[in-house]
């Protein structure tokens, strides 16, 4: 009997120690959208080389599309150099399982190839009072090789919807170089913006904030950028389908009216 009571003790704190443990752990942080990192510049890829949007031929029968696309460039080509990776690290990690490793403070660990190099990846994410805060270390062995540090960190609200991150530049330049502020309307993220925030850069301010809205033109950039001179101020809309859209600088363009290109790119009377 005694046997009996004994075994049966040792089961009751073992499943009060087993549901203390789980309930002190709860859930893992809810992670931020891949897509929190990214602006989509599908419609504005530009084959020629142009140095700046002013360079840009207003007479061409796409310079309105051109203008626009040009602008935008200068944000795409920090997504193609300083974002690759810590984008491309931050997608795999929704496909891990997370880690319990210590109070508040959740972990993923995995490994990301990108254009033919392994990196290490580990993010933490750490539960707080009133958000969740995040840290990407990254590292690399071999050939080009560097020790793990912090390539981005950031925020977000505990239900997903809203947050920033903060970029630096490389293992070997390890400064702030980009901010990234977002938030999501139901299961889609609304609005994307950067921000160059590097100390000494011509372009530091400079930021292009894209959105979705339900509007015909159901996508937007508003742009602020520096034009080798001084800086300019450039919106632009356009449908994500049929890809027509318009563009309106008064820098560039001389007026404060839209200026329309069609599916084709080619510049159009505004209707």
């Amino acid at each position: 009997m005694k046997k009996i009571l004994s075994l049966s003790l040792i089961f009751i704190l073992a499943s009060i120690c087993f549901t203390s443990c789980k309930k002190d752990k709860g859930d893992p942080p809810v992670l931020p959208p891949a897509e929190s990192m990214t602006i989509d510049f599908a419609n504005f890829v530009i084959q020629k080389k142009s140095a700046d949007p002013v360079s840009v031929y207003k007479g061409a029968e796409n310079s309105n599309w051109e203008f626009a696309a040009v602008a935008a460039g200068i944000f795409r080509i920090i997504v193609n150099t300083t974002l690759i990776v810590p984008v491309s690290s931050f997608r795999l990690a929704i496909e891990q399982t997370p880690v319990y490793v210590s109070e508040n403070n959740w972990q993923w660990s995995y490994d990301v190839d990108v254009a033919g190099s392994t990196y290490k990846a580990r993010l933490t994410g750490l539960i707080a009072a009133s958000d969740i805060q995040w840290k990407m270390y990254l590292s690399k062995e071999g050939q080009g090789g560097f020790a793990e540090f912090v390539w981005f960190d950031g925020t977000s609200k505990p239900d997903g919807s809203s947050g920033k991150w903060i970029l630096n530049q490389s293992s070997a330049v390890q400064v702030p170089v980009l901010r990234i502020d977002w938030t999501k309307n139901g299961a889609l993220v609304g609005k994307v913006t950067y921000t160059i925030v590097k100390t000494g850069d011509p372009y530091n301010t400079s930021y292009i904030e894209y959105g979705l809205t339900a509007n015909t033109l159901n996508a937007y950039y508003k742009v602020h950028y520096y034009n080798s001179i001084d800086f300019s101020d450039l919106d632009a809309e356009w449908n994500t389908t049929t890809k027509n859209g318009r563009v309106k600088c008064i820098d560039y363009l001389g007026d404060d009216l839209w200026h329309c290109w069609d599916a084709n790119k080619i510049n159009v009377v505004c209707p």
